[in-house]
């Protein structure tokens, strides 16, 4: 096991310097990596076929729970759920912007505010924090990051920074509340946490850290989002919202299949359905309302993304497999030595650290029994050591391009239109944007709870 442990960071870490170097495609780093952890890691080092079959975890689809559940389950291997979930709402996306649903949504927007890219700029972080709190940030990102692309075309600016911005505000809202994020899901079903428990307590550190993250995110891209050579806009040349609308009948079948998404994802915790079936149901009607052109929404799917985030799974079972997870968090209890605070900063920063490089869905459920530990020997209400953790998780993602899921699809969408967006100018206008909230998260949990 020591050589597979080896193997298994070496192979993460060889994968997490490629992905910054940008040299080659990221789906093909993940895939080839993923391949490698396959290969040496459990075919070579731990010859364990069971390791590898509860990686690729393709049995997961056979499974009632996987298609409808009553208590949350923990995510192991290749998360089929997300990936599932992730092209269905690719495919609706798709539907509603041949539809002309964004350039209308878009054009109305830039009426309402008189075409003023500031006020634009500051309605949307709002706007992407709120749906955050409960819809999923990849829907949410999807959505917001479509209608920035048609905007900045429309206005002249570049859209860089407001995409950038929406992501680091969809992962703030979404730990606002229970449903807003999938590690609140697994702490809050794991420890009885309600979704008012999280609104009143996450909650309200983010709305504290929202309000702070328009300030910053105001002065640091004041200057960049400006239409070109700061040009006012003629609004009587402005095209009328209408106008982008292709077709009525399609345009109102996608308004309600966007809907009918919305309803099915706030109301999943109380249907029981999963993002599994609530992205699957989604893509089957999207491509059934769209008819003869239900193929060409098929091939506009951006399946890179998607086989990036296989890739990624893979890699990260590995160290799931390996117990590195685990050595992970047996390092967080051993250096606290019953110190309150200490115990809270280290699980908030560590989780925030780890957050910003591997998936934070499995690092939530194995930290779960961690801080129960810690509660039951120290102390500590377990509340306390909860709210650390959803911030941490939550909230670290933000940090580099692969730390969320929302972070990697607003990426994609970037990109997919002509606006890349590397490693560099990411982390260096987020990863500080990431270190104010959690300090000011830090400083609010010794304030309320200490």
């Amino acid at each position: 096991m020591a050589a597979a442990s080896i193997f298994a960071v070496i192979i993460f870490v060889a994968m997490f310097l490629l992905i910054v170097l940008d040299k080659i495609e990221r789906h093909i780093v993940t895939l080839g990596c993923g391949a490698l952890t396959l290969i040496v890691v459990f075919g070579i080092c731990m010859r364990s076929g069971k390791a590898i079959l509860g990686t690729l975890a393709v049995g997961d689809f056979f499974k009632k729970d996987f298609w409808y559940q009553v208590t949350e389950s923990e995510s192991k291997g290749i998360n089929w759920a997300t990936i599932i979930f992730i092209a269905g709402m690719m495919i609706m996306v798709e539907g509603m912007a041949k539809a002309g649903f964004f350039r209308w949504l878009c054009m109305k927007i830039a009426y309402m505010v008189k075409c003023r890219t500031i006020p634009i700029f500051i309605t949307f972080m709002i706007m992407s924090a709120v749906l955050s709190m409960f819809i999923d940030s990849i829907t949410v990102i999807m959505f917001l990051a479509a209608v920035t692309i048609e905007l900045a075309q429309l206005l002249k600016f570049n859209p860089v920074p407001m995409i950038l911005s929406e992501i680091f505000c969809a992962n703030l809202g979404g730990s606002a509340t229970m449903c807003g994020d999938p590690p609140n899901i697994i702490v809050g079903t794991s420890l009885g946490f309600s979704f008012f428990d999280f609104l009143t307590n996450t909650g309200l550190i983010a709305g504290i850290c929202l309000i702070v993250s328009v300030v910053f995110f105001y002065f640091v891209f004041r200057k960049e989002i400006v239409t070109e050579n700061g040009a006012e806009v003629d609004m009587s040349k402005f095209p009328n919202p209408s106008e982008a609308i292709t077709n009525k009948k399609d345009f109102i079948t996608s308004s309600i299949i966007f809907g009918m998404a919305v309803i099915l994802l706030v109301s999943h915790s109380a249907t029981h359905l999963t993002v599994a079936s609530i992205g699957l149901f989604i893509a089957v009607i999207t491509l059934i309302s769209a008819g003869k052109d239900a193929l060409s929404l098929l091939k506009k799917v951006d399946y890179k993304t998607v086989l990036f985030f296989i890739g990624l799974f893979i890699v990260v079972g590995g160290l799931e497999e390996t117990g590195i997870l685990e050595y992970i968090a047996q390092f967080i209890e051993s250096i606290s030595h019953g110190n309150v605070m200490l115990m809270i900063a280290i699980i908030l920063w560590i989780s925030a650290l780890a957050s910003a490089f591997v998936d934070n869905i499995p690092f939530a459920a194995t930290m779960v029994p961690v801080i129960q530990s810690l509660a039951s020997t120290s102390g500590v209400d377990i509340s306390t050591l909860a709210w650390a953790l959803s911030i941490g998780t939550d909230i670290g993602g933000s940090a580099t391009p692969i730390g969320a899921s929302a972070n990697v699809v607003g990426t994609s969408v970037a990109a997919k239109n002509g606006y890349p967006i590397g490693w560099g100018k990411y982390c260096a206008k987020l990863a500080p944007a990431t270190i104010i909230v959690l300090a000011i998260s830090t400083a609010y949990i010794f304030v309320r709870y200490l």
